[in-house]
Formats: structure tokens, sequence, C-alpha cells
């Protein structure tokens, strides 16, 4: 189903635009660390893991946009916490995938802390100085005590994983810093608890900072780029990834024109601000539209995936010469292609423009050493909405566009 905004978002036009005049931009270098394939094969286990941590995230999400906003979220429709009640999925948290990470820094006198740059949530979170179990040792301690401008807001925030392990803490507000960029009165969490999928052998940076909006957000406050944005610290309200093998960046204050070839494609919100949720229009193989109806979609660098519901999946590799359903063999919802077969063919259209995905990215590996089986990179799974992660977002360059709640795409140069 297809939820709209309000009548003045709604009729944003879904059109390719020309690029915008290149502003000031802040750019972050970002890291990137996958885990998924060792050798060449597939990491199954970690796959597994993470689409619970995907799961939960958007579960999380689901249940702050209630609590903030008095009302359901349009996409949640329920299943994502019967799954949960259940059990029926016994994997642990784990970030053990692809993360897209970089450095900010938070207090005064200023510290340097990595964290994974997300646009999928909306929290900013590092390890304090009363989390001293194995998950916070190794990472970098924010000591609130050592700020001058740290003060405490007398709050708890406390988000649980499917394990039931939690990260919890205490809300601060402090001034945070990122690349010349200064938020001042910043919610920032500092933990006294990590879950597992925190421990520094799973996850090296020291915390996670989220770039979607306010009314998905535990603390029910403005995430970093908000607060940017409200305190005139951007030349404009926008900001951009590419994620590429190498490495990738983060691009704060406006768009760079020189990350991309063409001119972006702009759709807009298709929600209240929550996720950055857009309209995915078609699906091809080829000439053949196979799926051929619009699907809410949210745009998510925390994810490594491509998700989309449990009819529409199997349509995509029911096109594909030689794929097979593998949730027998592997778990439900993935599937397999003839690894000297990759699709390169592959596209998915937004505001009016096909995006193709590449070999690399959609193929995850060989099922076992030796093995003509690969798997791909489109799962299915029944979320509420489908999630671009960077099975999808690696082949392009994205601009998330506060000031007109939209979000763009164009080929990655």
């Amino acid at each position: 189903m297809q939820l709209k905004l309000g009548t003045a978002i709604a009729l944003l036009p879904i059109l390719a635009l020309a690029s915008p005049a290149p502003g000031p931009v802040t750019r972050i270098p970002l890291t990137r660390r996958s885990k998924f394939t060792n050798d060449g094969v597939v990491d199954i286990d970690a796959l597994k893991a993470h689409l619970t941590h995907v799961r939960d995230k958007v579960a999380r999400g689901f249940a702050n946009f209630e609590s903030n906003t008095g009302t359901t979220h349009p996409n949640d429709n329920g299943s994502l916490l019967k799954k949960r009640k259940t059990g029926s999925d016994p994997l642990t948290d784990d970030l053990d995938g692809e993360e897209w990470q970089g450095a900010i820094s938070v207090g005064t006198p200023a510290n340097t802390f990595t964290v994974d740059f997300d646009t999928g949530s909306s929290d900013l979170f590092l390890p304090g100085v009363d989390c001293t179990d194995a998950n916070c040792a190794g990472h970098k301690i924010f000591n609130t005590s050592a700020s001058s401008t740290a003060v405490d807001q007398d709050r708890t925030f406390s988000i649980e994983f499917a394990d039931d392990s939690t990260v919890s803490g205490e809300v601060f507000e402090d001034t945070v810093s990122i690349a010349g960029l200064t938020a001042t009165g910043q919610t920032v969490v500092a933990a006294s608890q990590y879950s597992s999928g925190f421990a520094l052998d799973v996850s090296p940076p020291d915390g996670l900072m989220g770039l979607a909006f306010q009314s998905i957000s535990n603390s029910d406050s403005s995430p970093v780029f908000m607060t940017f944005v409200t305190e005139g610290q951007t030349t404009d309200p926008v900001f951009g990834f590419t994620l590429l093998d190498t490495g990738g960046e983060l691009f704060l204050g406006g768009t760079d024109t020189s990350a991309f070839t063409g001119s972006l494609t702009f759709t807009p919100l298709i929600t209240t601000p929550a996720f950055w949720e857009v309209s995915l229009s078609t699906v091809n193989v080829g000439n053949e539209v196979v799926v051929p109806s619009a699907n809410d979609a949210i745009v998510d660098t925390g994810t490594t995936l491509l998700i989309g519901d449990t009819t529409n999946v199997p349509k995509i590799y029911a096109a594909i010469p030689g794929s097979r359903d593998a949730s027998r063999t592997l778990g439900e919802g993935f599937f397999t292609v003839p690894c000297d077969a990759i699709p390169t063919d592959v596209s998915l259209t937004l505001g009016g423009t096909a995006f193709t995905l590449s070999a690399d990215t959609f193929n995850f590996g060989q099922v076992s050493e030796g093995s003509n089986e690969c798997v791909g990179g489109i799962m299915a799974d029944d979320l509420g909405f489908w999630v671009l992660g960077d099975v999808f977002l690696r082949n392009l360059y994205t601009s998330f566009d506060v000031g007109n709640l939209q979000v763009g795409f164009a080929p990655v140069a």
C-alpha cells in the first residue's frame, strides 16, 4: 500500500532533476568493514544474524514512532513484534557485516570517536564510564565528567535485541562536531551496557549515529544532522553517501556533484518523516517487469542486504535462469544463482529512473567452497516495507534532502 504525506508533500514532483548548484561540502571518509565472506564463500550465519539485527531495528523504529507520536506507523502490521514474542528466530543481535564508519568528536575538550553512520535509525550512543562489561572493552569511553559541556538529562535510554541483550545508559546533552560542523546541546547516550553485537571483535566502531528522523528516536531527540540544520551549521540541509568497495564518504551540507554521473533523480518521502521512506515503482529483470506495482521502501545505509517482501522477491528470482529457492538449505528468504551467470540486468525504478544492480553487489559469494551456487543479495522477508541496503546503494550516490523531504539517486562516478 502506498502511503502519502499531507497535500503539500504529496504534490512534490517525482522527476529526474538537474543537479543543484554545488555548495560547501564537508567530507567524512568512511571505512568499509565486511565479514560476510571468507575466501569467496558466504558466511550464512553472519547474514542471518544481520537480518535479525535489521528486524530488531525496524521493530524498534516502529515502537519509538508510536511512543513519540501517539500513532502507529503506517507500515507497522505487528508482524515483527509477533516474531520476537514467539522466539521463532533464535539468532542473537550481531552487527558483524558491512559497516560504514567514520569519525566524530564529542565534548569539551573534544574527544574523537568512531561511529557507524546509519540512515535507518536516529540516536547517537557511545560507551560511557559505567560500561565495564566485556562488550565495552577496547572501545573509547565517553567520559561525561571530563566534558565541561555535558549536561545530564536525568533520563535513561534502553534498546533490546532478539537475544534479550540491551544497549542502555544515561541521556546527556553535549557538543558534537563532525569535520567543522558543530551541534550544541546535542543528545548523546552514555551507555552503561552494550549488547554482544557491539563487542570490539564484532563491531570495531565505538558507537552508532543515526541519520533518520526524530520520530523514531528512542530518546525522542533531534538527530545530529537535524541539529546541524536547525542551528544553521549547513549551507544546504542535505547530506549524501558514496559507499564504494575501496571505502566511501559522507557529504554534509550539500551535494558532491563530482561523486556521480548525470543528474540526480529525486523521489519524495511518502510518510510522515520517520525512516527515509520512498516509493519503489517497479523491479525489472532485463526487459521483463517482474514487480509491476509500487512498494514502500526505506533507504538504509545500516543494512547490507536488499530486502523485499515474500510475494515479490520470488518473482525476481523466477526470471533469473538457474536460480533456486534456498529456504530449506540456507534459511528462509534466501536464494541462490549460478556463480558463472550472476545477473547484470536486475534494476529497480525510483522516480521514473531505472537503477541497475552490479554483479559484484548482487553476489554474496559461494554457498560452499567449490560450489557453483552463489547467494543472491536480494532476500525475502515481510518487514512492512522493502529495505534498500548496500546491495542497492553501493551502485549509487545517494542524496538525503531534509529541506525538501526527498531522496536523490544517481549512478556513482
